[in-house]
């Protein structure tokens, strides 16, 4: 079945999906007849992506939801499937990266990063599995990290969520098979998306905003988030156990598995490069919009 024929009709509920690789995968699902409700935190991003949406001439919801609240996740699900009647794809995408020495991070940075990509995918799996399995079958689409298979210095809680929504990923992708439910888990690298506006940033908030927007530009070490989409959603129409985009991050992927020793002492090597913790001060989280603007 070809990709378009595939995804006609299809309802797919992506989180995270206002801005960035969430809206280009939309964009896409509904540019090949799928129908798609994209829940997010900011109302007016919502507003917008749903303005964009409906020029291709499909049925578009949107539901203001913070994934880090069960309730309002369980409420969005319901409204999906009173609007819809079923889900067939859902696409976990919501993600926030924060970033600093991991002297300046705390449990709430950690409880925050978990609660958004490990237990908001894990309640999104109890309330749509069922309905997937009672319609005969679906597709789960998981989109982890690089930093869900390799650990980054000062970038401690992004890649410990990401490690458990993988290894989740992993785990649930055999058992589910068995109802015909196809668990993709997706490992993209670093993605030309913008991201580093929106990351939040501790310790030497300029110094690190720096190294991370440097690094989102390297042209062989990222990719565009209309790419990324399309190959996450050839992914999701075969089925297909797992996604790393791209080569480069593969190729990392590969020699950490291989040389995990050697992998081990670059990383102890780069974090010397990177900015040394700070003062007190260095525990406040700016997002890297206000980074910028305070230059």
């Amino acid at each position: 079945m070809s990709g378009s024929k595939f995804f006609k009709d299809k309802i797919a509920l992506i989180t995270g999906g206002s801005r960035g690789l969430g809206l280009a995968i939309a964009r896409q699902i509904c540019a090949r007849g799928g129908k798609v409700a994209l829940i997010a935190r900011d109302a007016e991003e919502l507003a917008r992506a749903k303005t964009e949406l409906d020029r291709l001439a499909t049925d578009v919801l949107t539901i203001p939801c913070d994934l880090l609240e069960s309730a309002q996740i369980q409420s969005a699900v319901q409204q999906v499937l009173q609007h819809f009647s079923k889900i067939d794809i859902l696409i976990n995408n919501a993600g926030t990266i924060e970033i600093g020495p991991l002297a300046h991070m705390q449990l709430k940075d950690f409880d925050r990063a978990m609660r958004l990509h490990f237990w908001a995918p894990f309640i999104l799996y109890l309330l749509v599995a069922p309905h997937m399995r009672a319609k005969g079958g679906g597709r789960i689409v998981n989109i982890s990290s690089i930093g869900g298979k390799i650990a980054v210095p000062h970038m401690a809680a992004y890649a410990a969520s990401k490690f458990a929504l993988a290894g989740f990923s992993d785990a649930m992708r055999p058992e589910l098979a068995q109802d015909n439910i196809y668990v993709t888990t997706v490992t993209p690298g670093l993605m030309r998306t913008g991201s580093q506006i929106h990351a939040k940033f501790k310790g030497d908030r300029a110094a690190e905003y720096r190294w991370f927007d440097w690094s989102t530009k390297i042209p062989f070490a990222s990719i565009s988030a209309d790419r990324a989409a399309r190959k996450i959603l050839n992914a999701c129409r075969h089925g297909k156990p797992a996604l790393i985009v791209p080569c480069s991050a593969y190729f990392i992927i590969v020699a950490n598995a291989l040389f995990p020793n050697l992998i081990g002492r670059l990383m102890k090597a780069a974090n010397r490069y990177l900015p040394p913790r700070v003062g007190q001060s260095g525990n406040e989280a700016v997002s890297g919009a206000d980074v910028r603007l305070r230059k």
